[in-house]
């Protein structure tokens, strides 16, 4: 079987919400386009609030059960869901593949990802213990409680990984969770919550999908959900923010948007530098659609020229084409709203002075299907030129050259986002220097953009508030009671 047959066995079925352990039948449906052709790919539920209300009071009921089995119960669970995914990995990855249009080997690493997402989690169980607290003849002590029923809301750059890996700090703690998908690709989630239901039971892990603000806003304002976790645009994180506040006292994590910068400095080693400059962006991953992505590139001007002439070198050599031809690094960008998005960004830039090294516009490589954008390297602007400032979300790097260390960081630090960020230089001193200058809640010295699990991953100003991806993921999903027993 080729892999575009597989790709039409695991696409050709119907797609449909879960609701104890069956298809839901939804008022409405909506399109799911594939971003290779732009045309129509199939189509899923559109839930409405009455749905999600269906949903979330179910998932309540389920959790009742789920959060008296001991910590180390749920722990079980949680990696036997892990296992099953693993042994869906082709199937996962094709799904995201041809929805999202992303290299299918790069989706299949988001499958073991999640997967192993799922078992460090599970290492984390034991964490959730409380404490005592030697403050007089009275026993004190604290436990740790789950909320109840959590939302989850998802982004497309990663969805099985982001549906899979992100329900797992929610579960081991004793949560039932309400996921909602992106609306540009929800399959891989609504097959989640199939393979989800074989291991935990139906309800426990509720997925949702719907077009627009609908479904989510109702997920956000459900009296049932007290604490949200949201990945996805600054804008949409601040507007839940309101929309929580006006339903009641909620606790949200908010993982947002990033202009991360990338600092050469002149002792750096220079190889491993533009290396990292080209996978940092994530051209290969997501067709540069991450909030991690380091798209702005700061070289010391000693060595500014011998550097992005080498990145523009690797970046005019990726090869675009469909995420199921083999040898296709790059695919398309989610939609024609992306597509746009990303070629306005360019020319903005170049009206403004900088200049296209590499791509530009619509790559040669592809037909005139689909929102391919040439993954593309800008060079010759100042800091405020809009694309060394805004975030494109597109395979768009920004290249700028600074004088000292001193303007590098000052470059750095004047946008408004602050997810990550990434310094090169062998003197040890001045790597911690910078590092502790930056304005970043995650900072690699002489690398870029690699996760580690169980190193808390997150934002400073507008990238968003809250860690995940470690034991403070975990324990975020849970309230502490605190006890006195009165002895004296």
């Amino acid at each position: 079987m080729t892999l575009l047959e597989d790709a039409r066995t695991a696409i050709d079925r119907p797609w449909e919400v879960q609701l104890g352990g069956r298809p839901m039948p939804t008022q409405a449906r909506y399109d799911i386009e594939d971003p290779t052709t732009g045309r129509r790919l199939t189509d899923a539920p559109d839930c409405s609030p009455a749905d999600v209300d269906r949903i979330v009071r179910a998932a309540a009921e389920a959790q009742r059960a789920w959060a008296k089995l001991p910590a180390r119960a749920r722990a079980a669970k949680v990696r036997e869901f892990a296992a099953l995914l693993r042994t869906h990995e082709q199937e996962l990855a094709t799904i995201d593949a041809i929805d999202a249009g992303f290299p299918l080997p790069v989706m299949r690493a988001d499958v073991g990802a999640a997967a192993t997402l799922l078992d460090i989690m599970a290492d984390h169980a034991l964490q959730l213990g409380g404490h005592t607290f030697p403050l007089s003849g009275n026993l004190h002590y604290s436990l740790q409680e789950p909320y109840g029923v959590v939302g989850r809301i998802i982004p497309f750059n990663h969805p099985l990984f982001f549906a899979a890996g992100k329900i797992a700090a929610p579960l081991v703690a004793g949560n039932a969770v309400a996921l909602k998908t992106p609306d540009q690709a929800p399959l891989s989630g609504l097959r989640m919550a199939e393979l989800a239901a074989e291991v935990f039971g139906p309800d426990l892990c509720a997925v949702i999908s719907g077009r627009g603000a609908a479904s989510g806003a109702a997920l956000v304002a459900h009296p049932l959900i007290r604490r949200i976790g949201f990945i996805g645009a600054p804008d949409t994180g601040r507007l839940i923010q309101r929309q929580a506040a006006e339903h009641g006292v909620k606790y949200i994590s908010l993982e947002l948007g990033g202009k991360n910068a990338l600092i050469v400095l002149p002792d750096a080693n220079l190889d491993k530098a533009i290396n990292s400059a080209v996978f940092g962006m994530n051209y290969t991953a997501t067709a540069g659609q991450s909030c991690g992505s380091t798209s702005r590139l700061l070289l010391h001007e000693s060595v500014a020229d011998e550097v992005l002439d080498a990145v523009v070198e690797r970046v005019r050599a990726i090869r675009v084409g469909h995420p199921l031809e083999e040898g296709t690094q790059m695919g398309p960008v989610i939609s024609r709203n992306q597509y746009d998005k990303s070629i306005s960004a360019i020319m903005a830039a170049t009206a403004a002075g900088g200049q296209a090294l590499a791509g530009g516009g619509r790559p040669d490589t592809v037909g005139p299907d689909g929102w391919y954008v040439a993954p593309t390297v800008l060079a010759g602007m100042g800091p405020d030129n809009p694309a060394a400032v805004e975030e494109i979300f597109g395979p768009v790097l920004s290249v700028l050259t600074f004088r000292d260390e001193a303007e590098a960081v000052a470059i750095a630090n004047r946008s408004d986002y602050g997810l990550t960020a990434g310094v090169f230089t062998n003197d040890v001193t001045r790597a911690h220097r910078v590092a502790a200058e930056l304005q970043a809640g995650y900072v690699w010295i002489n690398g870029s953009s690699r996760h580690y699990w169980g190193l808390p991953f997150g934002g400073v100003k507008a990238s968003g508030v809250g860690r995940e991806e470690s034991v403070d993921e975990l324990l975020s999903y849970t309230e502490t009671k605190a006890v006195t027993v009165v002895m004296e």
